[in-house]
């Protein structure tokens, strides 16, 4: 399992992302329900780490209770709980909000089990062990498909003396503008939404070309080359090859 980038070192802006919020401005609320506490505390850090309100509990009876008090956006659902199934507490909450969207979590992964969840109401669900990430990813999905969200973007990613512009598409280094071309642009904001972590280059296939080249991962080699000669060209580099692993783009 990994864990969601918790950004914020020296030179590094937080990574800018669209910013979900509730209808009324404020932060999202969100229940995590799981027996494990060390995997509930992840997901809640990685979920605050959005800027989300997060409520933990480890049994069906005090998320049930939690539910109510606590009234969340979205439920993080575990179904194998010590004293009811995760799909009882889904029965009892929703009895309360009929609409809360809930994501189930579990170790099970039959597709029947998957069925059964969906058919017992549930919203989404990933099975154990899972990415931190793409639970954050599918997070927000499910949020803006029940229409649970408002949105606010900030348009600008800096990273050291590198800035990119989403709106306008522009990037600039030290100053000086940087022209890129469309494919160029996507992997470079790739890079600086991860900023100082290694990402592979098959996260870079399915992210900035959703594999539409079989899985071929010279391409990817061809472009960080692009990149490097554009971005880096007569000055300290910032992107950088983890042999075995992949890239990473720091500031210098």
């Amino acid at each position: 399992m990994t864990s969601a980038p918790m950004s914020g070192a020296t030179g590094v802006s937080r990574p800018t992302r669209e910013i979900l919020s509730g209808p009324d401005g404020r932060p999202i609320r969100v229940l995590v329900v799981d027996d494990e506490p060390t995997l509930a505390e992840l997901v809640g850090m990685a979920l605050r780490y959005e800027g989300w309100q997060v409520q933990a509990v480890h049994d069906g009876r005090s998320a049930v209770s939690a539910a109510r008090s606590f009234k969340p956006d979205l439920i993080v659902l575990d179904v194998m709980l010590p004293d009811m199934d995760g799909f009882e507490v889904l029965r009892r909450a929703r009895a309360d909000s009929d609409a809360v969207p809930v994501l189930f979590l579990t170790a099970k992964d039959a597709v029947e089990d998957r069925i059964a969840g969906l058919t017992a109401g549930g919203d989404d669900y990933v099975t154990k062990p899972f990415s931190i990430e793409e639970l954050v990813l599918r997070l927000r999905a499910l949020l803006r498909r029940t229409h649970v969200v408002s949105t606010a973007e900030s348009s600008t990613i800096t990273v050291g003396d590198l800035t990119l512009d989403e709106d306008s598409r522009e990037v600039f280094r030290g100053g000086e503008l940087i022209p890129l071309t469309a494919t160029e642009f996507e992997l470079l904001r790739y890079l600086m939404r991860n900023a100082r972590r290694v990402v592979s280059k098959a996260q870079i296939l399915d992210r900035v070309w959703n594999y539409d080249f079989g899985g071929q991962a010279n391409i990817v080699e061809l472009y960080i080359s692009y990149l490097r000669k554009k971005i880096d060209a007569g000055r300290e580099p910032m992107i950088h090859t983890m042999r075995g692993f992949g890239y990473v783009l720091k500031p210098v």
